[in-house]
Parts: structure tokens; C-alpha cells; sequence
């Protein structure tokens, strides 16, 4: 069965995680003893309705202020599809939360409150999505039960949210006015709305086209594990053990091992199942298997397996977007930093600040010389060591990074690879 990762994005209070709540209540997803919990939290706190927004919202701090902070994680499934929600924060001040929620993201979903229309976290939300690429974006026009399900009024923020996306790059938009709280349009479609000619949110979340997302053209494999059993019976196995990131693998194909150069032929990949591991036909992203070569190569953790005529770009030096997500510290030039790319680590040195981006006008202020909490900009990075990646547009797996203290071992920033610097 088909997976979909979604993550939900919008302003404070618009009702994120109160249509997850909706959609795993409606989906029958979530146990009776939950909603017995949810009932009487509820009603504790004076709610004259069951707040489904509590499902998701589990920290103490969340329900006290009726805000999301950290993100939090759901899993349900249709008989279509299996879903894994990111219900991510909206304030500005949990940005970093909202980059490492909907970085894995297949679709984002944003929320507009119809009576406030497009606001600034809306824009910074929609804008945070395009950095990220995530192909698909369904805009959820909610609370329309307050405006008496006006047709005027969706099609107002429509036309604005519309206006601003124009500036993005985003290639699939998807209007749907709902209400969460009462569920129109989430499950089913809304009596309510009889003007409006789409689906309802969970009929388009299951019919989504995302196979064609996937870059199956640029083979890609970065080695995680070599397995060398050292047994009687095994002594002569070799396998390289990993996740495929682009392309497709099939025994027989010609390969090329990075950083050294060397080719040979896959002799056969594996792949575990319910009934142990066997050999597969082909093996495509995002699926984890094991491959083996017919030639004993010298490689080891962090190489990249590719074809001879379709290698990733390789150098030491590289630009790209950065969140900077650390309250301890700035990143500014000459900072030294560890970098985390696939499976290859190295060291780095922040050699340029292009420009701090200001998310909610696209503003680049080049004058900037630091990046400090949730803000995003441009960097150029010098890394000890020749990293194999691809542009985060062609392949978001190859593109990203992460950049780790050394003194703390504390993650400080996500990167998305532009290109190869100078």
C-alpha cells in the first residue's frame, strides 16, 4: 500500500490541529479510551464541544495555550493509502520545528482562517514549502461555518492566496473550504457548500498522484553499512547495505563506486520481507536493501554507488540555503561546524553569507553578516572532504545536509544544496 507523508502548516490558531483531529476521528482511527480522554480534558477545560485538537496537541504547554510548539506525529490509513501527518507549528518562533517536520513531506497542507484571509504566516508557511520543494500544496480554506459557508469569502482568499503563490514555485495548488470543527468537507463532501465542484480533503489526500515525484532517473545509493558475516558458511559474502535515494537498481546493471572511480556489476540485491530476505528484480527509492557487486572493491560507509554516465556532482565546496536552528549560537563566516550529508560525514567552514532572507517579504538583505534563530539565507560552505550530491530541486535526498556543533553534538542547522561554490 501506497505511503503518503503530509505535513500541515498556517497561523496560530487556524485550526491545524483540529482538522487532524477531525480526520483521524472521522477515519476511525484513534481508540475509544483516546476519545474518552479527549472528552473529558475537554470538558475540564470548559470546552462545550469535544476539542479534537487534543489528539495532537499532547504537551502540557500546548493545551495551556491552545498552540501547537513541537511537531507531532499520526499515522492512519484508508484502504487506499497509509498517511503519516506532521502537524507542524505556526508560530515564527518553532520555524526550525516546521522545516524538520515538512522536509519529508510528499504534500503540505495550509490552513487559512476565511475570516482573517492570507496573513503573514500563511505567506511564511507556503514560502517554507517551496524552499522545501514539496511538490504538492492543498490550501484548506477553514472556519467556513462562521461566515455561514459564503462563497464570496473562499474565493477572496483564494484569489489572494493565489496572487502570492505566483512568486513560489509551486507546481500543484488545491483549493478546499472546509470547517474542522464540524467536519465539512474533510471525510465527505459538505452539503453546505454545494458550489464548490472538488473533492473532499481525504478523497484528494488519497488520490494524489505522488509515484512520478520520485527521481527515477538519477541512480543514487549511498552506502550506510558493509555487511561481512565472517562465518564458514558466509565467508566470501560482501554486501553493501543502504537506502536508494534516485534511480532504480536491477542485477546486471553497471555501477560506479565514489570517491574511487572503480566499476563493476551488480550481482544481486536483497531485500527483507515478512518472510526473511530474498532477491529482488529491481530496487527503486525509498526502498532499503542490500547490494551486492560481482568485483571485491574497497568501498565503505559514506561512498556513493551511481552509474558510470550519470554521476552526482562532486566537490568539497557548495551553496545553499540554511535554517539556522540553534539558540546557543549565530552562524556567521569562518564558523566551523560538522556536516552531515546522506551517509558521509565531514567538517565544514561557513565561507560566505550571501543574504538573510526575509520569508514573509522574499527580501534578501545582503548587508546581513549572521544568521541567528529561524532565519533562513544563503551560505557557501568549504567541507574537508568531496561530498556527492545533486541539486535539492532535483533530488532532495542528495540535496540536504545537516550542520552539527562539535562541541555540543547539537544539530544547529538543515541545508538545502544549490549548487557546487566556487
Amino acid at each position: 500500500m501506497e505511503l503518503l507523508r503530509f505535513a500541515t502548516a498556517g497561523s496560530v490558531d487556524d485550526g491545524k490541529s483540529t482538522l487532524i483531529g477531525r480526520l483521524l476521528y472521522d477515519t476511525k482511527a484513534i481508540f475509544q479510551d483516546q476519545l474518552e480522554a479527549v472528552e473529558r480534558t475537554s470538558v475540564q477545560m470548559g470546552n462545550e464541544y469535544t476539542n479534537l485538537a487534543l489528539l495532537t496537541d499532547g504537551l502540557r504547554a500546548e493545551r495551556e495555550q491552545g498552540i501547537t510548539i513541537d511537531v507531532a506525529y499520526r499515522y492512519f490509513a484508508t484502504p487506499r493509502r497509509k498517511f503519516i501527518i506532521a502537524d507542524t507549528p505556526g508560530h515564527i518562533q518553532y520555524t526550525r520545528n516546521m522545516v524538520t517536520g515538512a522536509s519529508t513531506a510528499d504534500l503540505a497542507l495550509v490552513l487559512v482562517d476565511v475570516r482573517k484571509g492570507v496573513v503573514e504566516q500563511s505567506r511564511r508557511h507556503a514560502f517554507l514549502a517551496s524552499l522545501l520543494r514539496i511538490p504538492h500544496l492543498v490550501v484548506c480554506v477553514n472556519k467556513m461555518d462562521l461566515v455561514d459557508f459564503d462563497r464570496d469569502a473562499y474565493e477572496n482568499v483564494k484569489a489572494e492566496f493565489r496572487d502570492f503563490a505566483m512568486k513560489l514555485n509551486v507546481s500543484d495548488l488545491t483549493f478546499i473550504p472546509v470547517s474542522a470543527l464540524h467536519g465539512d468537507n474533510i471525510v465527505e463532501r459538505s452539503l453546505n457548500t454545494p458550489w464548490y465542484e472538488g473533492t473532499s480533503l481525504l478523497h484528494h489526500l488519497e488520490e494524489v498522484h505522488i509515484a512520478s515525484d520520485r527521481n527515477l532517473v538519477d541512480a543514487r545509493f549511498p552506502v550506510q553499512y558493509v555487511i561481512r558475516p565472517q562465518t564458514d558458511e558466509h565467508h566470501d559474502y560482501r554486501g553493501y547495505a543502504g537506502t536508494v535515494v534516485g534511480g532504480v537498481f536491477k542485477p546486471g546493471d553497471e555501477v560506479m563506486v565514489l570517491p574511487s572511480g572503480f566499476t563493476s556489476t551488480i550481482a544481486s540485491v536483497e531485500a527483507g520481507s515478512a518472510g526473511g530476505v530474498g532477491t529482488v528484480d529491481e530496487a527503486f527509492a525509498p526502498m532499503s536493501v542490500t547490494i551486492r557487486l560481482t568485483d571485491d572493491l574497497d568501498v565503505s560507509r559514506g561512498d556513493m554507488i551511481c552509474r558510470p554516465n550519470n554521476q552526482p556532482s562532486a566537490g568539497q565546496d557548495i551553496d545553499a540555503m540554511v535554517c539556522w536552528m540553534s539558540e546557543a549560537s549565530s552562524l556567521a563566516p569562518r564558523m566551523k561546524l560538522a556536516i552531515k550529508h546522506t551517509t558521509r560525514s565531514a567538517r565544514a567552514m561557513v565561507t560566505d553569507l550571501a543574504y538573510r532572507l526575509d520569508v514573509n517579504t522574499l527580501h534578501r538583505d545582503e548587508a546581513a553578516t549572521s544568521l541567528g534563530l529561524n532565519e533562513i539565507g544563503r551560505v557557501s560552505l568549504r567541507c574537508t572532504q568531496p561530498l556527492f550530491f545533486d541539486e535539492y530541486r532535483r533530488n532532495r535526498a542528495t540535496g540536504s545536509f545537516v550542520l552539527i556543533d562539535e562541541t555540543t553534538n547539537a544539530t544547529v542547522a538543515a541545508g538545502m544544496i544549490l549548487g557546487g561554490g566556487a
